[in-house]
């Protein structure tokens, strides 16, 4: 059995490569201005989540091969019309998933019991579902000539129990570990999971519900509302190629797994992006944008200026966030302890 990449940073993360702190610093800002966001229109925030939740179930299947038809799409997701075939019950299997996932958030522990309940209910019916691989199943890779060869070889059936039980150890472990991001742990899992590759199929599917629920449980909920499987399936040809130089020589411990954990860096700041983007774009309420002002200088621990409410409020301007300033000073809530260009405002406890 390798050394799991998770026990290996556990073990002794030396460095962060240049782009991955990049990464993790977009992100960290971003879900800072999380809470703001999110406290905007409910009816605008509700239409996001209805799309995104169509996204992703329609995205995470169709990355594996598995269609449905367009016209049937929102009976599929959203009704409980009778399902015309397999593909049909598995992309509402996926779609019950994430109800789970949405519904619990982070109260969802990341174990091998959950693992095995979001393949039962993405795989429906099948006689397999929910449990481990039987027999030995590598990752094929098909040529355009029709030739094939194996991509990877992955844990094999009779390690499979002893590896997954190994990946939460660690999982826990890490989580614990303070010093690691939790971007980096759920990333380095995800890879992890993908290389033991537990179930006979539906295991890409899996692991992108992982993804989201392990977002949860580092508070970053952007998933709730953009499909970071539509994002993936948008950029699916780098997905294979990252999870492909990823995995090589895992077995061994000497693969370099920062390929896949920047990319899955890169789809998480993406779906924020589009998040603020699309909320932005949004016709705001009259009053709105006054009122993040206000839940952005809330959050402020001490002095703050103009431009650090720029930073926490993308999409507000300048003029908007100077009237919301001289409104909370007339009701004394703010008071202005330095003039000129960086003037420095602060709270008065009122």
């Amino acid at each position: 059995m390798t050394t799991l990449t998770l026990n290996q940073f556990i073990a002794g993360l030396e460095s962060i490569p240049a782009t991955t702190s990049w990464y993790l610093s977009e992100i960290s800002e971003s879900k800072g201005r999380q809470e703001l966001y999110t406290k905007q229109s409910p009816q605008r925030l509700n239409s996001l989540k209805e799309h995104a939740l169509i996204e992703s179930a329609v995205s995470s299947n169709r990355i594996e091969g598995v269609e449905v038809e367009q016209k049937r799409i929102g009976t599929v997701i959203f009704g409980k019309s009778l399902l015309s075939d397999r593909s049909e019950e598995e992309v509402r299997g996926y779609r019950e998933a994430l109800n789970l996932i949405h519904t619990l958030g982070s109260k969802l522990p990341v174990t091998e019991e959950t693992c095995r309940k979001l393949h039962l209910l993405t795989r429906g019916e099948i006689w397999d579902a929910g449990k481990y691989k039987e027999k030995d199943s590598d990752i094929i890779e098909k040529r355009a000539n029709g030739s094939s060869s194996i991509r990877f070889r992955t844990v094999s059936a009779k390690q499979t129990p002893k590896a997954m039980q190994q990946l939460h150890t660690a999982w826990e472990d890490a989580v614990k570990e303070t010093e690691m991001h939790r971007v980096i742990t759920l990333a380095a899992y995800n890879l992890d999971f993908l290389c033991i590759h537990p179930f006979r199929d539906g295991n890409g599917r899996v692991s992108r519900l992982l993804v989201l629920l392990q977002c949860y449980h580092a508070g970053i909920e952007v998933g709730r509302y953009i499909s970071m499987e539509r994002l993936i399936e948008q950029n699916k040809e780098r997905y294979y190629e990252t999870l492909k130089l990823s995995s090589q020589g895992w077995h061994e411990g000497k693969h370099n797994p920062w390929h896949y954990i920047n990319f899955l860096c890169f789809i998480i700041k993406s779906a924020y992006k589009e998040f603020e983007e699309r909320l932005g774009e949004m016709s705001q309420p009259k009053g709105e944008k006054t009122e993040m002002v206000k839940n952005a200088v809330a959050g402020f621990p001490g002095n703050f200026s103009v431009a650090d409410i720029q930073k926490k409020c993308p999409g507000v301007g300048i003029d908007t966030i100077r009237r919301a300033l001289k409104d909370m000073q007339h009701l004394n809530i703010v008071e202005c302890v330095s003039r000129g260009a960086g003037a420095k405002w602060q709270k008065t406890g009122n």
